[in-house]
């Protein structure tokens, strides 16, 4: 689901200073070029044929660079990933506790901040669950969860070589800021092999680099649509997240051509899966996307630079099955057996991947339509979830493909009621929904209930705390 958040956009930043430093890097840039020939120092990269060759760009001409290419010409980048800091056996972290909801007024926006390069991919103590999931999902599912598209000539290319990339990655990045639950073994030539996912026991295998070293200039190999699948399940399975790869094409516009979206809860890949971002937004009825985020996201995916990752936040409610009838109960005590079963809610009872009970039967939902559930669901406290994304931002810089990665997070409403200060910033946030924010998020199937027992424990804890309470904000956004 998509939510836009009262967070500063910041996306007129062209300013006349910035403007003058741009300048500034360019020329020295231009007097080392002329200098040296640049020298490759990345693995894979980004070109029209196997064999094509192009001069790698580095960080500080790339705007100029960008200025000049036409669009869907992308030149490759020379940028290596910064040194991330190694963390906790991620067995061993609960789920971060995001809670992306404020007090008074709804402001549409987009909603972006800049992303840590320590944190682009978030790992916890339910990456086996989300693991089994997706291995159901894609066992069960195929291309409608997993899919790559070709090249589509005179509009767009495939992302296939940008699935490889995305990989190689991963793994990389894994292997060093979660060193107790990833590891990789590495070929001849330095280049990742394969990578273990050490809590399932399971070692995959990476497709080779995309790119063949040379001296100054890059030779890319060609990638076949078989290959990069297997790259995108590879990836899939090694992260919690949804991962989309959005490519530009011709006309300027980013169309979404591969990606592995297995937990999606209220949209399906096969709705979008080829189509530009602009269609994707209107056709979903994202609120006020037309008036007030489209010129802005647009202006923003065609400036976006490979050393300006960023993150947003969204939020929705989710009605899940009763607890009489979950078995198991919830995602942490769901089953792992082999071979997959074709019951979902055994592997996926609180209905991550798939919101049956809030949207109907995923082969029936029409997309873009309001929510309309097969039966009208028991609505409880005891099985309300809030529903939340975290969607990181990134041009890889060899494809120049921006993927987008998506991690749904699941925190019972009861559980949050007993946060000081959290079931009135909720209500009030509920409250403040314009109407067509409102349809959107489906608030008919839930509110009144919600909005009653958040009320009854903020005015609990009211009474207990006192008018403080009233006034929290939390660690600020987006907790």
């Amino acid at each position: 689901m998509e939510s836009v958040l009262d967070v500063f956009d910041g996306l007129d930043s062209f300013s006349f200073e910035r403007g003058m430093i741009l300048f500034l890097l360019l020329t020295v840039a231009a007097v080392v070029a002329f200098k040296s020939k640049s020298s490759d120092s990345s693995e894979s990269t980004f070109s029209q044929s196997s064999r094509s060759k192009a001069k790698i760009v580095s960080i500080s001409s790339e705007k100029s660079k960008l200025k000049e290419r036409e669009w869907g010409d992308w030149p490759p980048v020379s940028f290596s990933y910064p040194a991330v800091t190694s963390t906790t056996n991620p067995m061993e972290l609960k789920p971060i506790p995001y809670r992306p909801f404020k007090w008074g007024a709804y402001h549409v926006t987009m909603g972006i901040r800049d992303m840590p390069w320590d944190e682009w991919i978030e790992a916890d103590n339910q990456m086996q669950s989300y693991y089994y999931i997706k291995k159901h999902r894609i066992a069960t599912r195929g291309t409608n969860v997993v899919q790559v598209l070709p090249d589509r000539p005179g509009i767009v290319k495939s992302a296939s070589q940008s699935a490889v990339e995305l990989v190689h990655e991963l793994a990389d990045y894994l292997s060093k800021r979660y060193p107790d639950a990833f590891s990789v073994s590495r070929n001849a030539s330095g280049g990742i092999s394969t990578v273990t996912i050490i809590s399932v026991n399971e070692t995959l295998s990476l497709p080779p680099a995309l790119a063949i070293k040379g001296s100054s200039s890059l030779a890319l190999r060609q990638v076949s649509i078989e290959e990069a699948e297997h790259a995108m399940k590879v990836s899939a399975f090694l992260v919690q997240d949804d991962l989309a790869l959005m490519v530009e094409g011709t006309d300027g516009r980013y169309y979404f051509q591969g990606g592995a979206i297995c937990v999606p809860g209220f949209w399906r890949m096969r709705d979008k899966i080829g189509l530009p971002l602009e269609d994707i937004h209107i056709q979903g009825h994202v609120p006020q996307y037309e008036t007030r985020l489209h010129h802005s996201m647009d202006r923003y995916f065609k400036r976006m630079a490979v050393d300006k990752p960023i993150i947003r936040n969204n939020y929705f409610f989710q009605v899940i099955p009763p607890k009489d009838i979950r078995q198991p109960t919830d995602i942490n005590s769901q089953s792992s057996a082999e071979p997959i079963v074709t019951n979902d809610h055994i592997v996926d009872p609180e209905e991550l991947a798939w919101s049956t009970t809030t949207n109907g039967s995923e082969e029936t939902f029409h997309h873009g339509h309001p929510i309309n559930p097969d039966e009208r669901p028991l609505v409880a406290a005891e099985n309300l979830r809030l529903r939340t994304e975290r969607q990181t931002l990134r041009r890889l810089p060899l494809s120049g493909t921006i993927v987008f990665t998506i991690r749904t997070y699941l925190f019972p409403v009861e559980e949050l009621a007993k946060e000081p200060g959290i079931p009135a910033r909720m209500a009030s946030a509920m409250r403040s929904w314009p109407e067509d924010v409102r349809r959107y998020k489906g608030n008919g199937l839930y509110e009144k209930v919600m909005l009653e027992y958040l009320d009854k424990a903020a005015a609990e804890q009211l009474r207990a705390g006192g008018e403080e309470l009233m006034k929290e904000t939390g660690r600020g956004y987006p907790f």
